[in-house]
């Protein structure tokens, strides 16, 4: 369950923007969860409007790049590379300025604040709270010079830990390799607590639907991932799957690492994908395998994401999607919305944060209603160009009184494009004289 995510100077994003998923008001027919400790209510789904490079995907990637950070510092980054961050470039003190990413979640029902600051050679502070009865708690707090403070809370080989900290890892990331199990618990969050769907990541989504598949097989077309995939009406009747090619996967490891000698350890490679899928279609006159490149990009969206949104419905997790709206018809786009939105399909407490274009979600032609705290919008500000984030809590609106979409694209709350028509007539004029 996530409560709140901040950051500061990240690619579009210069000063503190935070989001917040506390509800402000209290709706029945949504899927709210109520934390123990604290008595905060959360809301189940969260939409991102903005224009295009507004930076709705850069508040996405923030919450991307934090949770790989947790991920991967430690065990992935060089030693000696310093901390491969995108700070806000249209600043003159880019480098003097620090990026920093605070979040608020719950584990077992506790909520708990972690967050860090760093720059382009270092981890300059990390901290850990948790709040058993609504008051701070100490569990650890890395201070500019690197040394770490550590809470009466906080058990294990702390000291050991700290003796294998670099100035470019978090120390959260050092204590999960190193088996700590208090600190374990909230790395592990960070890990499948929390999902992120990304045009970057599609080949990993496959392989978690064609898992879930094989993990259903003895259910039929009964199992969850046929059902998904039979509901949004694509004309797909199953999927084919080919175990991964060994020679093609040691032929990756091989170029892999033979890139790394050369470029170092933060070179990338797109892996191949774990399993070749092919989507079955049923006719009078028989069953056809197509190969997935041959699909409707809105087909290979969906299979895409069915993984992942079962996966974080069945686990309570919460799942970040980059326009959700790309490629997707908009009653697949308010379907999906929906089962986290009802409290009948979301029964674990899942979570659904999405960046958005589609309109017709505000509108009263759709099945899931959004409410008030859970819109928010992203607008550049004109003189310096970065990203303002604010909820339309913001503005007076009244729950199911109004048309939120018509108001939304009059202009109401902005964040819609400011297109000047003197230049559309300009153009017209050079193309007609031309």
């Amino acid at each position: 369950m996530l409560l709140r995510f901040q950051v500061t100077n990240h690619a579009s994003l210069r000063d503190e923007q935070e989001l917040s998923l506390v509800a402000s008001d209290h709706h029945p027919e949504r899927a709210e969860r109520e934390l123990a400790s604290g008595g905060h209510r959360v809301v189940p789904v969260a939409a991102i409007y903005g224009t295009n490079a507004s930076g709705k995907s850069n508040l996405i990637d923030a919450i991307r790049w934090m949770r790989q950070a947790v991920l991967s510092s430690f065990r992935s980054w060089e030693p000696t590379g310093g901390v491969p961050r995108r700070p806000f470039a249209l600043r003159r003190d880019t480098a003097q300025s620090p990026t920093s990413f605070s979040i608020d979640f719950a584990l077992n029902g506790v909520r708990h604040e972690f967050g860090f600051s760093v720059d382009d050679d270092r981890v300059t502070e990390e901290w850990l709270y948790y709040y058993p009865e609504r008051k701070a708690n100490r569990l650890y707090e890395r201070k500019a010079d690197s040394t770490v403070v550590f809470g009466r809370s906080l058990t294990g080989r702390k000291k050991i830990i700290s003796e294998l900290l670099r100035p470019n890892s978090l120390y959260l990331s050092v204590a999960a390799a190193q088996g700590h199990p208090q600190l374990g618990e909230v790395y592990r969050w960070f890990r499948t607590g929390l999902r992120l769907a990304t045009d970057g990541n599609f080949r990993a989504r496959l392989d978690h639907t064609v898992q879930l598949l094989h993990g259903d097989e003895e259910q039929g077309e009964s199992a969850p991932v046929m059902r998904l995939l039979r509901f949004a009406d694509l004309g797909v009747s199953g999927l084919e799957v080919e175990e991964p090619d060994e020679a093609v996967m040691d032929d990756y490891q091989r170029v892999t690492q033979a890139m790394r000698e050369v470029l170092g350890e933060r070179v990338h490679v797109e892996a191949p994908g774990l399993h070749s899928v092919r989507v079955e279609h049923r006719t009078a006159e028989g069953v056809f395998p197509l190969d997935l490149r041959e699909e409707s990009s809105g087909t290979r969206t969906w299979i895409g994401l069915m993984g992942p949104v079962l996966a974080t419905l069945a686990q309570g997790a919460v799942l970040c999607v980059d326009e959700l709206d790309a490629r997707l018809h908009p009653y697949l786009v308010d379907a999906l919305v929906g089962m986290f939105q009802s409290p009948e399909v979301n029964r674990s407490g899942a979570q659904l944060i999405f960046s958005t274009h589609e309109a017709a979600l505000l509108g009263r032609n759709v099945r899931t209603e959004l409410f008030r705290d859970q819109i928010w919008f992203t607008e550049k500000d004109a003189e310096t160009l970065a990203t303002r984030l604010f909820p339309m809590t913001e503005f007076h609106v009244r729950d199911s009184l109004e048309n939120l979409e018509k108001r939304y694209l009059a202009g109401r709350y902005g964040a819609v494009p400011n297109l000047d028509d003197d230049l559309l007539r300009e153009i017209a004029e050079v193309v007609g004289g031309a």
